[in-house]
């Protein structure tokens, strides 16, 4: 088996185990509380409320027209591994509908819907797939439209919470509002891996000896940059750098041994791509 044949066989079973775990949160801790998750998965569990049709069904209906969007303006890797995961966590939720944990406080149950729910579609995300619905619809209107994927998302999501309070109650409402909190950052967790990122910009005389030595001990990779000080108009080389948060503590050591005087400006850094992190293309054809 070569290699991208078999990455994309770890692919299906990653969006089949997140699909899986979904469906547990959805059954186990959502419904049971009438609570609702974000996108069509959350219209499909109002249908249930209101007229006893089973979210799983609804689900794979309600995202058979966004297959034919996704297909023509998305692509076609990312259209066949949102049907599996679509059709995966559809079947999943038929089978786990009587799977519930015994929780009696309602809040508990969106905070740990909410955990367990993002878990899955983090690993579902992670292997470039989607769960449909509002992924889906925001890409599609990205494309044409001057909009932001996640404002999109943000406000497919608001109209579902408003409808929801209308139709149900508004404590119903606030506690979906918890629940698609806490999965919105299990979701970034997953897809940051627990390994923040940090960019440091380092500001010193001995640029070439520090240089020299995070090279040596970080093994990570450097690049000098242009700089002239406003004040002195002396020119200077500033160090650039990513490192992980692990990594941050050994770097500034070494910075602060060569040069205890050395300026350092540390960064907070969502994503990077390239030799040494992982890149994450969630939408990009191979």
């Amino acid at each position: 088996m070569d290699l991208s044949r078999r990455n994309m066989v770890f692919r299906i079973i990653y969006i089949l185990l997140g699909s899986f775990i979904y469906a547990i949160s959805i059954n186990a801790l959502y419904i049971p509380h009438k609570l609702l998750s974000g996108g069509l998965t959350g219209v499909s569990m109002m249908l249930e409320y209101l007229f006893g049709i089973p979210t799983g069904l609804s689900v794979v209906v309600l995202n058979i027209p966004l297959f034919f969007g996704s297909y023509r303006f998305i692509g076609k890797r990312f259209t066949y591994l949102s049907i599996i995961g679509i059709t995966a966590s559809s079947v999943f939720l038929l089978l786990t509908k009587n799977w519930i944990i015994p929780v009696s406080d309602s809040m508990v149950a969106a905070i740990f819907g909410g955990l367990i729910s993002g878990i899955g579609m983090g690993i579902v995300i992670k292997s470039r797939g989607s769960l449909g619905g509002t992924d889906i619809i925001s890409v599609i209107i990205n494309k044409y439209f001057s909009f932001s994927i996640g404002g999109i998302a943000i406000a497919i999501n608001a109209v579902i919470l408003g409808i929801s309070a209308f139709l149900f109650n508004v404590e119903m409402a606030m506690l979906t509002i918890v629940a698609i909190y806490v999965a919105n950052h299990a979701v970034d967790a997953i897809q940051e891996g627990f390994n923040h990122r940090k960019t440091i910009i380092i500001v010193t005389d001995h640029y070439q000896e520090i240089a020299d030595e995070l090279l040596k001990k970080v093994k990570r990779g450097i690049t000098f940059i242009n700089g002239e000080g406003a004040y002195t108009g002396k020119e200077k080389k500033l160090i650039y750098m990513v490192v992980r948060v692990m990594e941050l503590a050994r770097t500034k050591d070494i910075v602060h041994r060569i040069d205890p005087g050395a300026f350092l400006s540390i960064i907070d850094t969502r994503e990077v791509e390239g030799k040494g992190f992982n890149i994450n293309d969630y939408f990009r054809e191979e």
